[in-house]
């Protein structure tokens, strides 16, 4: 963001102490012999509480996502009498329902005080639609009860849609740039795992369900991923945190400490002001150009990656039974989980974002490569692997975005979703694309994901461009003199952090871009 982007927005006004005392009490945790240690105490109690939290949350979140593909090898289809076209639209649909929720979801998320009630609120009626999935008895139902797990709302309070760049949204809101991404792919590892687990907990489920009580084993499947995650939810709303400034189970030493924190991150406090309404973050995020680039390239890359969607069927390619192939479909998702958790380590060391995000593709592009040469098991399930393992690109993404839409909240929060939500159109598109007439090799849809993910590393290039540029004319701008909005905005940064001025101006000068 350039000084002149930024004279549009004024530095959030954080609440002003009543007193001289209250302000010492308030800053306590700030003093130079006590702030260090006070700081690694804060970022450890968000991540044994906020990112445990987090990540089973979103570990439920996708197995429910993705119940339906192992229900597929247990009978959906022909217990539904659906076709390989129809089970394509089952799948499409929930992107369709929430896809274009994200935007409004993520601009509510920014105005909205108490998080902590607001996600797992999501996640009980996702548990809810989801559990109802199993008494679907036709395929017209089986497609409203997507519809309604991806739009559980006639307000269009989307779950699912909620759910990933609200998260995202939340972390950003207390983490730093530089820890961002390394809690951000543990977040996405949950992801990943979850693709093991939802395997395993679907072959044991599968294997041992059928027919218990008259009801075929698919069916049990949804009743039960989807009650383990209303359980879940209830209790995320006692464990969440709200924002740095209101969050109750922190003193209030450890919130004015949070709120400093990104203050000094970014050289600006990481707050709204009166001015900046959902709207208008949604207006500027728009009219950044970076933001529209991202989410075309976020498209590609999850139309790349869309074999997601369908791993338990390129898994069934190899010829086991039900049981083993949900069996040898986990050992990719640990292997890419432990990837993506040291690439995002790595990327927070560094600072680094271009390369991390694009070697993981190039690593999918590969396990195309592999997959269309050779239709032996060895070689196919080395591809699996690196198919995999490419997600810990899409990990970064999001954490890309954030680092590169730092402020204002509302603009960043409106970013996050545009470029989740246009994306995920890749999802939507990928469900047609892994065809079951195209099967058991599936050449076409391996050159098309060749081709999405060319497209998409082309893009980041465009992003990294920019952003190169961006810190250029930065450092050009740091020479003009300070003046009017721009002092101002630096003096209030000051006071809130109990710095001198030119202390502030200091770290104002350290914000760059990373890329």
């Amino acid at each position: 963001m350039s000084f002149d982007e930024k004279d549009k927005v004024s530095i959030a006004q954080v609440e002003r102490r009543p007193s001289a005392a209250s302000s010492l009490d308030d800053g306590e945790l700030l003093a130079l012999d006590v702030r260090a240690a006070a700081e690694r105490r804060l970022v450890r109690i968000l991540d044994w509480r906020l990112l445990p939290t987090i990540v089973l949350i979103f570990i439920m979140n996708y197995i429910d996502r993705t119940a339906v593909t192992a229900a597929r090898l247990k009978g959906l289809e022909q217990d539904l009498g659906m076709s390989d076209i129809q089970y394509s639209v089952i799948l499409a649909v929930l992107y369709a329902s929430y896809v274009p929720a994200q935007i409004p979801s993520n601009m509510i998320l920014n105005r909205i005080t108490r998080p902590s009630y607001y996600i797992p609120f999501c996640v009980v009626i996702w548990g809810l639609t989801s559990a109802l999935t199993g008494v679907s008895k036709t395929y017209a139902g089986m497609v409203v009860a997507r519809i309604f797990v991806g739009l559980p709302e006639a307000r269009s309070i989307p779950v699912l849609a909620a759910f990933y760049p609200g998260a995202i949204y939340l972390l950003s809101r207390w983490y730093t740039r530089k820890e961002l991404a390394f809690r951000s792919a543990i977040l996405y590892g949950g992801l990943l795992i979850s693709n093991a687990f939802g395997s395993l907990m679907a072959a044991g489920i599968l294997s041992r369900m059928e027919g218990k009580l008259g009801i075929p084993a698919w069916r049990w499947l949804f009743y039960i991923e989807g009650a383990i995650t209303v359980t879940i939810g209830i209790l995320a709303a006692f464990l969440l945190p709200d924002y740095p400034h209101n969050t109750r189970w922190l003193t209030p030493a450890q919130r004015r400490l949070a709120q400093v924190r990104l203050a000094e991150d970014a050289g600006e406090a990481d707050e709204d002001v009166s001015t900046d309404s959902a709207m208008k973050g949604l207006i500027m995020a728009l009219k950044d150009p970076k933001v529209p680039i991202f989410a075309v390239m976020t498209c590609s890359q999850l139309l790349g990656l869309g074999f997601v969607n369908f791993f338990p069927t390129i898994a069934g390619t190899l010829g086991f039974s039900t049981t083993v192939t949900l069996l040898l479909a986990a050992p990719p998702w640990i292997l890419a989980t432990i990837v993506c958790c040291i690439s995002a380590w790595n990327a927070d060391r560094t600072g680094e974002r271009f390369f991390h995000i694009c070697v993981p593709w190039w690593g999918v592009i590969l396990g195309y490569i592999i997959g269309v040469s050779t239709f032996s098991i060895g070689g196919r399930y080395v591809a699996m692997f690196l198919m995999a393992c490419g997600y810990s690109g899409f990990a970064l993404t999001a954490v890309w975005v954030s680092n590169a839409v730092p402020r204002p909240p509302a603009k960043r929060a409106a970013a996050i979703a545009i470029v989740n939500g246009f994306g995920n159109l890749g999802n939507l598109i990928s469900s047609f694309v892994w065809k079951a007439e195209w099967g058991p090799d599936y050449h076409q849809s391996m050159y098309i994901g060749i081709a999405a993910l060319g497209l998409a590393t082309v893009l980041a290039v465009v992003i990294r461009v920019i952003l190169i540029n961006q810190n250029k004319r930065l450092e050009r701008e740091e020479l003009a003199n300070l003046s009017g909005a721009r002092r101002e905005r630096i003096e209030d940064a000051a006071r809130l952090e109990g710095i001198t001025f030119e202390e502030a101006l200091k770290r104002k000068k350290g914000f760059r871009y990373l890329y």
